[in-house]
This record gives structure tokens, C-alpha cells and sequence, in this order.
């Protein structure tokens, strides 16, 4: 069986400026800013440099103090939160509860096939045969499509993160998707996240205080043990680490 997709429009306002124009406000940004801006000051100069062209994606797990920050200083910024099909409960009630806390245009952000639909094209469990391609058309297309429509975007990666985020910038150039990337908690240790979010009543993914420091779709996600890598748990048994959103 094939099923024929109807492409899904993108929601952002579109790109004023150039490339060159964007990078430009990269290292204008890089000096204004400098190594050891505040979340807070990145987040302002992002809201105020980029307006309605800026997006925050957010999964749902400790990275909702992203959004937090930007719609303190952006009200109805746009949040894109890539609805696999596939996530955990208590991902999907971390995304309801932020969207009753924060004044931010939350957009589930949706593949082309239905769970369904892959399964009757691709085969069941696509994940466990491919997961390379799953996440390719379930996360990256996705939001590939929807990033082309903004000038800049908003992630909560953190250098602490993993050995490929060790040197996020605050403000840097994303050749990927010729476009400025923001990483305002780059800095942020696990502590400083947990601590913010506990002081502004922000909601975080419950299953971060559960053995899950870092959270995908619940097929590919286990608990990490004590003294593992922090995204051990994602893809575990495989040689791959990352779903392809910041490559």
C-alpha cells in the first residue's frame, strides 16, 4: 500500500534577509552579547533582533526553560514541539502543562505520514529497522520545513550535554538550515535547569527525576545508569546519538 501525503504548510512569517544579512547578525550578536551573557540577555537580544522571524523548538523535556525565557521577553513567541507519534505521557502532559503556563504560540509540529501510514508504507516498527529513516521523516523533514519560515530559532542545548554540543555557542550560524541558532542555556549545567525551572514554576518532563536525562520517543529511550553518558539512554545499542536536528 502507498499513501500519498498532502505536504503540511509551515507556520512561521517567512525570511526577510539574506544570508549574508543573518550571519552578519550572528557575529553582531556574538559582540554585542560576548562569552558570558546571561540566559536572560540572549534571549532579549534574540526577541528583539529577530521579533515574529524567531521560533523556539522545544522537546519537552528540561529544555521548556527555553520557551520560558523567550516568552518572558517575547509574549506569543512561536514554540515548535515536534509531535512524533510516538511520546512518552508524560511528554505529552509536560507540553499541555507549558502551554497553560507560558504566553507562547505552542505548534505541534507534524510529520507527513501518520504512525499509521508509515507502518502501511514502511512496515511496523520502523524504528527498530531504521531509525535513521524514522527519524528523518519524523523529526527532521518536519522541522526542516517549518525552520524555513523563520529567520532564527531558539534550542535549549547545553554544552554539558554531550561531547558534539561541547563547544554550542550562544549565538552561532546554522549552515544546515542557513540560519541564525540561539543557544541561550548553552552554559547551564543540570542543576542551574532544574533550579530555574523550580523558581519560575516552569514544567518539566517528569521523567527527567526518573533515571531519563535526556528524552526522545519512547521506543528509543531507556533510563541511563548512574555514571553514564547523559544521552546513553537514546538509541541505546546503536552507533547513533543524535536524530539529526543539530547536525
Amino acid at each position: 500500500m502507498t499513501t500519498t501525503a498532502i505536504p503540511r504548510a509551515a507556520h512561521g512569517p517567512g525570511r526577510i534577509r539574506t544570508p549574508e544579512e543573518l550571519k552578519a547578525l550572528v557575529a553582531e550578536g556574538n559582540e554585542v552579547l560576548g562569552p558570558e551573557a546571561s540566559a536572560e540577555e540572549v534571549a532579549r537580544w534574540a526577541a528583539d533582533t529577530f521579533g515574529d522571524a524567531l521560533a523556539v523548538a522545544c522537546s519537552m523535556a528540561g529544555d521548556t526553560v527555553a520557551p520560558h525565557l523567550v516568552a518572558s521577553v517575547h509574549p506569543g513567541v512561536d514554540v515548535l514541539f515536534l509531535e512524533t507519534g510516538y511520546h512518552f505521557p508524560e511528554t505529552l502532559g509536560t507540553r499541555d502543562a507549558l502551554d497553560a503556563t507560558i504566553d507562547a504560540n505552542i505548534i505541534d509540529v507534524l510529520p507527513d505520514l501518520t504512525v499509521a501510514e508509515q507502518d502501511a508504507e514502511y512496515g511496523e516498527k520502523l524504528y527498530e529497522r531504521n531509525p535513521t529513516l524514522c527519524c528523518q521523516m519524523r523529526k527532521v523533514d518536519p522541522i526542516n520545513r517549518e525552520l524555513g519560515s523563520y529567520e532564527a530559532w531558539v534550542t535549549g542545548i547545553r554544552r554539558e550535554d554531550n561531547a558534539l554540543r561541547a563547544h554550542a555557542g550562544l549565538v552561532e550560524w546554522d549552515e544546515t538550515h542557513q540560519m541564525v541558532k540561539i543557544n541561550p542555556l548553552a552554559a547551564w549545567t543540570f542543576d542551574e535547569l532544574l533550579d530555574y525551572a523550580g523558581s519560575h514554576g516552569v514544567p518539566i518532563n517528569l521523567l527527567l527525576t526518573e533515571g531519563y536525562p535526556s528524552i526522545g520517543c519512547a521506543p528509543c529511550t531507556r533510563p541511563v545508569a548512574a555514571g553514564e553518558d547523559p544521552r546513553a539512554g537514546r538509541w541505546a545499542g546503536l552507533a547513533k546519538t543524535e536524530c539529526g536536528l543539530h547536525l
